[in-house]
C-alpha cells in the first residue's frame, strides 16, 4: 500500500533583491532574526543542513541535505524532523524559487513529497505562511513578526 502524498506551495512578493532573499534563507545570522532558527550548511549539493533553534539550547529541530543550489535564484533541500533523521521515508523536499519581478522578488516555496495528513504536512501549512510573512517583513522593514503570536479573542 502506498502512502498518499501532498504538497504545499506559497508565493509571496518582497520589495528586495534576489541576493538578499537568498542570503536571508541561507545565512544563519540573518535567518535567526526573522525565523528564530538558523539554517546551517556550507550550501553545496550533497551537504547536510540543520535547522537550529537560535537560543541557549541550540536544539537541532530539522535536518536534510542540499539537493540543488543556484544562488541567488534557487535552493532545493530535503527536510525531516531531527528525531526522524534515520528514516528515509520521513523526508520531504523544499524548493525555494527566487525570481526578479519588476522592482521586487517573487519567492515561491514548494514543500512537496509530504505524507498527506502527517504531522509534518499539518505543521508546514501553518508554519510556512508565518515564516515567509516574517521574512517579508524583515526584508522590507528590518523587523520580523512574532511567529508565536496567537489570535485575539473575539
Amino acid at each position: 500500500m502506498t502512502k498518499e502524498m501532498t504538497s504545499f506551495v506559497y508565493v509571496t512578493y518582497i520589495l528586495s533583491t534576489p541576493e538578499k532573499v537568498f542570503e536571508a534563507i541561507t545565512k544563519p545570522d540573518v535567518a535567526r532574526r526573522y525565523w528564530g532558527h538558523e539554517n546551517v550548511s556550507d550550501w553545496k549539493p550533497g551537504s547536510k543542513w540543520e535547522h537550529i533553534r537560535a537560543n541557549d539550547e541550540r536544539t537541532v529541530e530539522l535536518v536534510g541535505k542540499v539537493i540543488e543550489v543556484s544562488p541567488p535564484t534557487r535552493l532545493v533541500i530535503t527536510w525531516a524532523n531531527a528525531s526522524q533523521a534515520s528514516d528515509p521515508a520521513s523526508y520531504s523536499r523544499v524548493t525555494f524559487a527566487i525570481e526578479e519581478y519588476d522592482i521586487m522578488v517573487r519567492l515561491t516555496v514548494t514543500h512537496d513529497e509530504l505524507e498527506a495528513d502527517s504531522g509534518m504536512a499539518k505543521g508546514i501549512k501553518q508554519g510556512w505562511p508565518a515564516v515567509l510573512s516574517s521574512l517579508k517583513s524583515f526584508l522590507e522593514t528590518g523587523s520580523g513578526i512574532d511567529l508565536f503570536a496567537k489570535p485575539k479573542s473575539a
